[in-house]
């Protein structure tokens, strides 16, 4: 699995602060939360960094990300009792409005801790995923 070690390190993280916080708080509480873990996890991350969004190679505006880790992941977080298809799709999105192989969306509003792993298909990294998930 693509970057499955850093994954694997930022969903311990969130798990540590899901375990810790429970449900039931604001997003904001949650990253500053997940930051604090993933510091001391040694992650390099740049929190709520702005990236700009093109469209046929025109910037067409920026978009504030939650984290973006190891200049390879971007994580967008939610405190939502449930996670729907519009939260995923709007993962997928910022995947490929980056031009990143893949993703993480994080909800802890959720009894359990909610993480999907966002695969970008139309990224070059990821030609082995869109043959075997087709």
């Amino acid at each position: 699995m693509l970057h499955g070690d850093i994954t694997g390190r930022i969903i311990g993280c969130a798990m540590k602060v899901h375990s810790t916080l429970g449900n039931g708080f604001q997003e904001v509480i949650y990253q500053r939360a997940l930051a604090i873990e993933m510091n001391s996890d040694g992650l390099v991350f740049r929190r709520e960094m702005e990236m700009p969004i093109f469209y046929k190679g025109t910037d067409i505006g920026t978009r504030r990300v939650d984290f973006f880790v190891e200049e390879k992941i971007m994580v967008e977080l939610k405190a939502l009792i449930k996670l729907e298809e519009v939260h995923i799709a709007q993962a997928m999105n910022y995947c490929q409005a980056y031009n990143l192989p893949i993703g993480l969306l994080i909800n802890f509003g959720a009894k359990s801790l909610e993480f999907k792993r966002i695969y970008n298909v139309n990224h070059p990294d990821n030609k082995d995923y869109k043959k075997k998930n087709l």
